[in-house]
């Protein structure tokens, strides 16, 4: 039914419910949200990809133990789970919500459309949401016609899988990452760095671009026969108060090595809770990726 939660001190604590229990209880309407800024979810998709790339549980143990252990900031607490979590309680406390998966979990989840009217519930009392990588993807099935998804409104873009209304575009390149221009908190602290992995480009923001309310966090001139200013990573300020970021790399676990990248993310989860980022970004010290029991660390590139 819905995923089991972990931790990343091996410390499970989880409600058994079922769904009609679920839909029943009063205690999970938004206006009774227990939410403290700080309070990060993590969730795991379905991932089909082979070892080294993607490594989406492996990818949310490296993120829970550097928000956990990070050098500058306090008041954090993660939860990981498997699968929407069974225990909608850590739902209600969760100010952000952090996605990892081949394409976007919550449309690839079994019974999606209860988990995507229990976000849908989160993002409207104000929670965050970050989605990673291929996380940030949709499938034509996924969306309307015009490209219409509530993703795109609660991270304001998204990576359109064979969309018949857009094609966005996947490949392994060399590319440089820069800052996108504008100031903002995600933006601390991490320098421009070049990194091999797939970067998306051509993504999606909406039939006119970007929103005004959607600021280009990260950008790469590609492709590099061609090269254009594609945003590769983007947050939205939405008018329900919660805060929204799109990234799409890494797709290489050892990716996850670049400070640079890391702290990228990190502070787009720290904003995304409302809790301050540092001026000088999260500061983490990174254990050998191996700790993180990934299927492979350092696989060949796929070309």
């Amino acid at each position: 039914m819905f995923g089991k939660l972990l931790t990343c001190r091996s410390i499970v604590c989880t409600l058994a419910v079922t769904l009609a229990a679920l839909a029943d209880a009063p205690h999970l309407s938004a206006e009774t949200s227990e939410a403290q800024p700080g309070n990060v979810l993590i969730i795991v998709g379905p991932s089909s990809h082979p070892a080294g790339t993607h490594e989406v549980t492996a990818g949310a143990r490296l993120l829970s133990h550097c928000l956990e252990n990070a050098e500058n900031v306090e008041g954090l607490s993660v939860a990981v789970s498997e699968g929407w979590p069974e225990d909608d309680s850590v739902v209600q406390k969760a100010a952000t919500f952090v996605f990892t998966g081949d394409t976007f979990p919550a449309e690839r989840l079994p019974q999606s459309d209860i988990v995507m009217q229990r976000l849908g519930t989160a993002m409207n009392r104000g929670a965050g949401i970050v989605c990673i990588h291929y996380a940030t993807g949709l499938r034509d099935e996924d969306v309307a016609d015009d490209g219409d998804h509530p993703l795109l409104h609660w991270t304001g873009g998204y990576f359109a899988t064979r969309c018949r209304h857009h094609q966005s575009i996947a490949r392994i390149w060399t590319a440089t990452i820069e800052p996108g221009g504008a100031e903002h908190p995600v933006n601390r602290g991490w320098k421009p760095f070049t990194l091999h992995d797939e970067p998306y480009i051509n993504n999606y923001f909406g039939p006119n671009g970007p929103a005004a309310n959607v600021t280009p966090l990260a950008v790469s001139m590609l492709p590099p026969d061609n090269p254009q200013r594609e945003i590769v990573s983007w947050a939205v300020e939405r008018g329900d108060g919660g805060r929204g970021m799109g990234v799409v790399m890494p797709h290489f676990f050892r990716s996850w090595k670049n400070e640079d990248l890391r702290k990228l993310i990190l502070n787009g989860i720290v904003w995304t809770a409302q809790v301050e980022v540092p001026a000088e970004g999260v500061k983490t010290t990174l254990p050998d990726l191996a700790t993180f029991s990934p299927g492979a660390v350092e696989p060949k590139p796929r070309r």
